[in-house]
């Protein structure tokens, strides 16, 4: 039986964010090639989104591309990137027929026009569905991402369109990529690995983690069922006590 029917549909986490990691290492311990492993971690990404959808998660960011990874061989890179366009292109009517909003945050500044084209392609054949917003982290870094917030808040008060007394934490969560979404209630990590890797670190503040030996390519419906039944067993205080949360 499915650990589907344990979860309590009225405690899933809003924005579950994953660390999408393992699929170089999957591969060597198949006996494949990298790049083979990152096919096979697709797969995951469709069983988690679907099950992510199923169980009422409002949005899914995956962390896909880090811009730390643009470092790795080039073939690696060129093929990561195909990937990932050819199955955005690919699955575009599944988003459709299943009302999945699709979007994505990171630095695309190194991304080629047709790569472009093909982000802006999903994200406007889906601005109007209203099912689960699937957040795609692409060449994202979490520093990145706060030095150009940093960066346009001065502008801003360059210009005087803000002041200083004005910039407190609201203020610097509206110019971060993710000014539209709820921080992650929740940050699933595969393969072993127990760090953030310069993701969300302004957004985790309060974020729980759950972190599983398994590589990405074999985490798939029933494994994301039981993170969240994990998740559903703790208490998240935000800085209070035990009593004050329970009143």
């Amino acid at each position: 039986m499915s650990l589907i029917h344990d979860i309590d549909k009225n405690k899933v986490p809003s924005h579950v964010a994953i660390i999408m990691d393992g699929n170089g290492r999957w591969a060597q311990q198949h006996g494949k090639v990298r790049v083979m492993g990152h096919s096979a971690g697709v797969d995951s990404v469709k069983l988690v989104l679907r099950a992510a959808d199923n169980i009422g998660v409002k949005f899914l960011t995956l962390y896909a591309f880090s811009i730390e990874n643009w470092n790795r061989p080039k073939y690696e890179v060129n093929a990561i990137i195909s990937l990932i366009m050819r199955t955005l292109k690919n699955d575009l009517p599944d988003f459709m027929e299943n009302n999945v909003r699709f979007e994505t945050i990171g630095d695309h500044s190194r991304l080629t026009s047709k790569s472009l084209a093909t982000l802006h392609e999903c994200i406007d054949a889906t601005k109007n569905n209203t099912g689960i917003t699937f957040v795609l982290a692409f060449s994202y870094g979490a520093r990145n991402e706060i030095t150009v917030a940093t960066q346009r808040i001065a502008e801003a008060v360059k210009n005087g369109t803000l002041s200083l007394g004005e910039i407190d934490e609201s203020t610097i969560s509206k110019y971060l990529y993710t000014s539209k979404y709820p921080d992650p209630e929740f940050i699933i990590r595969t393969s072993g690995e127990y760090r953030l890797s310069n993701f969300l670190l302004w957004q985790s503040a309060y974020s729980e983690f759950y972190f599983t030996d398994l590589f990405w390519p074999d985490f798939h419906r029933e494994e994301f069922f039981a993170a969240i039944l994990d998740f559903q067993k703790r208490e998240r205080r935000f800085g209070k006590t035990s009593a004050q949360v329970k009143k």
